[in-house]
């Protein structure tokens, strides 16, 4: 079985940007945390008729520390998420009241090519 916690490094994934460094790095760590908790879990039922009730119960805890650290690393990537959306609404209102013409030029210049797509589409 394997439960091992892992740390985040920001900037691992080989991109310049620590944000999305940071928040690839969480993903992964979730997705190695789940994997690891299926895996134990998987072992557990596999392995349920050989052990005795001292085994199972190691196993349980093994089982919920994996558990424990899943969520942690949901909880982790959840704030990476909510902090990164926040840093980037700030930064729009910023532009938006820096330079307005820009903006309401973008937003048209968005508007309209949405209006092509779903002409297009019906």
């Amino acid at each position: 079985m394997q439960t091992k916690t892992s740390q985040l490094d920001a900037g691992s994934n080989g991109h310049g940007d620590a944000k999305s460094g940071a928040m690839a790095g969480a993903g992964s760590a979730v997705s190695r945390e789940v994997t690891n908790v299926l895996a134990d879990a998987e072992d557990l039922i596999r392995a349920t008729t050989s052990f005795t009730g001292e085994d199972l119960a190691r196993i349980r805890a093994r089982l919920a520390d994996g558990v424990a650290a899943a969520k942690k690393s949901m909880n982790e990537m959840g704030t990476a998420i909510a902090t990164s959306a926040r840093q980037t609404a700030a930064s729009t209102d910023a532009y938006v009241h820096e330079q307005p013409w820009k903006a309401i030029g973008v937003t048209a210049a968005v508007a309209f090519l949405v209006g092509i797509l779903v002409a297009r589409r019906n």
